[in-house]
């Protein structure tokens, strides 16, 4: 509420932390922060709201900043009769603001009549760090973070940074950095692995699920499957319901062929997380590989649903339009695909992602030529992006004949064979 658009990232992370903090108490169900966000700011019947998330309370309130002070409001509200049962405003300096977040959740549990286990106590009470400035630096990363794009993957690289300058020991602000480090490498714009701050991360906190979910990440990108899955395992088992994670390790289990095993992970981020499309663009794909096609057209259709409302939001996302082109093919709607190429193209026309994407979709719809273009033009940007997928990816299997993909796929095995023979980089 202070009417300053760019704070927006502040009350996001305080809303999103104390969902996370109710989320640790094991006698609350409660819903994740992309399904609440899909009511961020609109006027809501509670009773509507209830039944429809299958909940019996909600809490709803606001944030300020201003001035170095935090104005929160809260409150609790019984939803099967839209009555008041907890509310209160708070007025704090900033530099209280954990401890601030950790009274809000205790006071919601004691009004639920809950009981609060000494270790769920404790894990509320625990914080990646104690500096309210790298926090608040921090949520300026993931902010970024969460818009996908290559330049949103610098600034929020940079601030991570910022923030671990503020405080070295953030291990939160490591694990975010190693997720940006290992994007980028994959697109061609960084030599950084991403592993070398994956392993600060769990080197600060060896309990901390992110930290385990971006080494697995880190690994599956450079090829590493089996050590990635005990990693990506590790993580689900700290924080099952964390949709960074379950995508994670289905994102992997996606590249390595684990169809099945990637569907799991992928449904239930995407149940997690009501705002992500990229889950459920790959379950469809992996829905289809294994010959379910009823089920792969429902997942493209809801990946639809929200790649088109990402778009109404952000029409510079390259990488929601190279994924709403593969949704269009896969329904059949070629000319509303051939619309948002020429767009994607436009809009990020370096991006390896985004032309590898767009070559697979070319590829379904027979246009063979340009994605042969497409595709040996990613391959300049960023060997990494192309390689490690290109003889395995289904949906280019309409170029296995040609001898252009043949010369590709020809000339990436000679540099993999090349790289197995030089001495290892010590920096992954």
């Amino acid at each position: 509420m202070s009417g300053d658009p760019e704070q927006e990232y502040f009350s996001d992370g305080i809303t999103e932390d104390i969902i996370t903090d109710l989320s640790k108490v094991s006698a609350l169900h409660v819903v994740s922060r992309n399904t609440a966000f899909t009511l961020k700011g609109k006027p809501v019947d509670i009773a509507q709201v209830g039944q429809q998330l299958k909940v019996g309370h909600i809490v709803e309130g606001s944030v300020r900043k201003a001035a170095g002070r935090v104005r929160i409001t809260a409150q609790l509200i019984d939803a099967s009769n839209d009555s008041h049962v907890w509310g209160e405003r708070y007025d704090r300096d900033l530099n209280d603001i954990f401890a601030l977040q950790a009274e809000i959740a205790q006071a919601i549990v004691a009004a639920l009549k809950v009981r609060l286990l000494p270790a769920e106590k404790e894990a509320i009470e625990n914080r990646s760090t104690r500096d309210p400035e790298a926090y608040q630096t921090y949520l300026q990363s993931r902010y970024h973070f969460l818009r996908h794009g290559m330049k949103s993957l610098e600034i929020a690289i940079r601030f991570g940074r910022r923030a671990l300058e503020i405080d070295p020991q953030y291990a939160r602000a490591w694990a975010l950095i190693a997720v940006c480090q290992s994007a980028l490498r994959i697109r061609g714009q960084s030599d950084e692995s991403g592993l070398a701050a994956a392993e600060m991360a769990l080197s600060l906190d060896p309990t901390l699920a992110e930290a385990h979910s971006a080494r697995g990440r880190v690994l599956g990108d450079l090829g590493r499957s089996d050590e990635a899955v005990v990693e990506l395992e590790e993580s689900v088992r700290l924080d099952p319901d964390s949709p960074d994670v379950r995508f994670d390790f289905g994102r992997c289990c996606f590249v390595f062929g684990r169809y099945q095993e990637a569907i799991e992970h992928l449904e239930r981020a995407a149940t997690l997380s009501e705002e992500r499309y990229v889950p459920l663009c790959f379950a469809a794909q992996a829905y289809r590989t294994l010959g379910r096609d009823g089920e792969a057209g429902r997942a493209a259709r809801r990946a639809l649903e929200r790649i088109e409302r990402e778009i109404a939001l952000h029409p510079e996302n390259a990488l929601a339009l190279s994924f709403g082109v593969c949704m269009f093919v896969q329904l059949g709607k070629k000319e509303r695909a051939k619309e948002w190429i020429s767009r994607a193209l436009i809009v990020a026309p370096d991006d390896p992602m985004t032309h590898y994407n767009l070559a697979c979709s070319l590829a379904q719809m027979g246009e063979t030529d340009r994605a042969l273009d497409l595709l040996e033009t990613a391959r300049k940007i960023s060997h990494v992006a192309v390689v490690p997928r290109i003889k395995d990816d289904s949906d280019l299997a309409p170029l296995h004949g040609h001898p252009r993909f043949q010369a590709l796929v020809a000339d990436d095995e000679a540099g993999l064979a090349a790289a197995r023979s030089a001495p290892a980089n010590e920096s992954e």
